[in-house]
């Protein structure tokens, strides 16, 4: 068993083209990332991001396997229904096309990163943050660190509000691309070795962005473009209304429109209180997207994410949001050309 007073793995990474192992430490360029920002983008070309495959996993009898989407379980619940909506009200809504605007259009987005040579997509959010010069995006700790090979990411990229224009050119899109500068997740995560139980209750990670947007040398800030929201780290009790979003990608989603699910929370039988359970059919690609408590037009606090599904069955898993994550979200909230243990 993981305690949440378990310090923090906080490390800058410089997501070079070669992994780079979980104890280093490089330092921050002279140029404050410029050159980084742009290798990156340059690095994402249409052809890598239509190659980039989800990064979600669904659980087995025999335990978590890799899957092409995070199929729920956990039994039918009332309600549902697909179509496109705005959400915001006491239904429950299993799976349709965001269409309410908001926020959560713009500061919700796509994210591409690589991991031991593969190319992959999960989802972020944007989260308030205390200071200037940096932004947070909250994403699935699967979706920054590679567990079994002990490696954060690389090529760490963010595309808000990808709805908007879904081009795969960061010049063409609605606000252009954020690139991480730094990866945060928690150490009960890192421990892991593999995706199992124990690792889902510290499946959140931040990435630290510097300035982007468009153009040679971008100086847009992310959250001042886009919005951003803030985070609770206080449990929620079961039946309490959540609203999850994301970027699915198999099934009856394509990966370019924002999909939502709506609906009172239960808990993951097999894990205690540690991860909630909600009635969705989103499907891989939606992993490390955000789940909202309250949500009202357009808008919420960050609650929990996409995390994992059951095999066969038809809902998503998140974990609660604890003291754990508010350690990890202050460790990134301080975090610029070195690493900052806590805890």
């Amino acid at each position: 068993m993981y305690h949440d007073h378990r310090r923090i793995l906080a490390i800058l990474i410089a997501l070079a083209l070669v992994a780079v192992p979980a104890l280093a430490v490089p330092a921050m360029a002279a140029d404050g990332g410029k050159a980084e920002h742009r290798r990156i983008v340059r690095f994402w070309t249409p052809e890598r991001q239509r190659a980039a495959i989800p990064r979600d996993f669904v659980r087995t009898a025999r335990g978590f396997v890799p899957a092409a989407k995070p199929d729920g379980a956990g039994g039918k619940k009332p309600g549902g229904g697909g179509g496109t909506g705005d959400g915001g009200g006491a239904g429950t809504v299993t799976g349709a096309l965001w269409n309410g605007g908001g926020a959560v259009q713009t500061a919700v987005g796509k994210v591409f990163f690589r991991m031991a040579g593969t190319l992959y997509t999960c989802s972020g959010s944007v989260t308030n943050d205390s200071r200037g010069g940096f932004s947070l995006v909250l994403t699935a700790a699967h979706c920054a660190y590679d567990e079994r090979n002990a490696a954060f990411a690389t090529e760490w990229l963010f595309i808000p509000d990808y709805e908007a224009a879904p081009t795969r050119s960061c010049e063409l899109t609605a606000h252009g691309c954020w690139t991480a500068q730094a990866l945060v997740v928690h150490q009960g995560y890192a421990d892991q070795g593999t995706f199992n139980a124990a690792a889902t209750r510290y499946d959140f990670a931040f990435a630290v962005v510097g300035k982007g947007g468009k153009g040679a040398d971008p100086q847009d800030q992310l959250d001042a473009t886009v919005g951003s929201f803030p985070i609770t780290f206080a449990a929620s009790g079961a039946g309490t209304t959540m609203a999850a979003f994301g970027y699915p990608a198999a099934q009856k989603y394509k990966g370019d429109d924002l999909a939502y699910c709506q609906g009172p929370i239960f808990f993951d039988g097999a894990n205690g209180d540690a991860t909630y359970g909600m009635s969705c059919d989103m499907t891989g690609g939606s992993s490390g997207g955000p789940w909202y408590a309250p949500f009202t037009g357009g808008s919420g606090t960050q609650a929990s994410l996409n995390s994992y599904g059951y095999r066969g069955g038809d809902a998503m898993y998140g974990p609660t949001f604890n003291a754990a994550t508010n350690e990890v979200y202050a460790a990134a909230d301080s975090a610029t050309d070195q690493v900052s243990p806590v805890g």
